[in-house]
């Protein structure tokens, strides 16, 4: 084949393109396995930093099997229904009406940990939030985001942010109120309530909402234990 003539520039050209596909597909499925070990040791690390255990990604699966002594998914009526509370994805079993819950040892007293899920100014809130064995006293949370502003809407991530929440309940005589978040040096009646962030209102305002409408879910669940 004329290697100057037209035709021989095409069939090169497709040739390459195949093959640069095929390469580029054989290298997405090598990594995929890797990348959802990633993802899942994320997740673990989030769920363990509800209950204030900081682990590395090499860590993280170890000390979640030492931790987390069961999970399964909660409807809104509290009662347990099929799935898995660990792989599924929280924004579409909240609109299931499946609500994930992981029950932690900790020094020989069960937490229970709940998912988050809202929305912030640039994108998706989510979190994970425990309690104590009355299933109404925070013992920790973690906050997560997936683009909010540095230094502004992002320090809901921070420890000095989450940190607030313990101790904080999640019902007040009995009836529920969920926590919430207000400016700073502002105050929440009749409920227990957390300093947002400085310049953040919009992402704090998204926790105050996600906080409200996620637990919201969990509330025949938590109130159909012995509290």
């Amino acid at each position: 084949m004329n290697r100057d003539s037209n035709i021989y520039t095409v069939v090169y050209a497709s040739v390459m393109v195949v093959l640069v596909a095929v390469v580029l597909a054989f290298t997405s499925e090598s990594l995929r396995s890797f990348q959802k070990q990633n993802e899942d040791n994320d997740k673990r690390q989030q769920i363990l930093r509800s209950i204030n255990v900081n682990v590395t990604a090499s860590e993280a699966e170890s000390r979640y099997n030492e931790l987390i002594k069961e999970s399964y998914l909660v409807n809104d009526k509290g009662e347990k229904t099929e799935g898995d509370a660990f792989s599924i994805d929280v924004v579409k079993a909240f609109a299931e009406n499946k609500y994930p819950v992981f029950v932690a040892n900790v020094d020989g007293k069960n937490k229970y940990i709940m998912a988050l899920s809202g929305a912030g100014l640039w994108g998706p809130l989510w979190g994970y939030i425990a309690v104590d064995e009355d299933r109404n006293t925070v013992y920790g949370a973690d906050f997560s985001h997936a683009g909010e502003t540095p230094g502004l809407g992002a320090e809901i991530s921070r420890q000095e942010f989450s940190g607030q929440f313990a101790g904080k309940k999640i019902f007040v005589n009995n009836d529920f109120k969920s926590i919430a978040v207000v400016k700073p040096g502002k105050a929440a009646i009749g409920q227990d309530y957390v300093d947002g962030i400085s310049g953040g209102t919009i992402t704090s305002q998204g926790v105050d909402r996600m906080l409200y409408d996620s637990l919201s879910g969990y509330v025949n669940y938590l109130t159909s234990q012995n509290r």
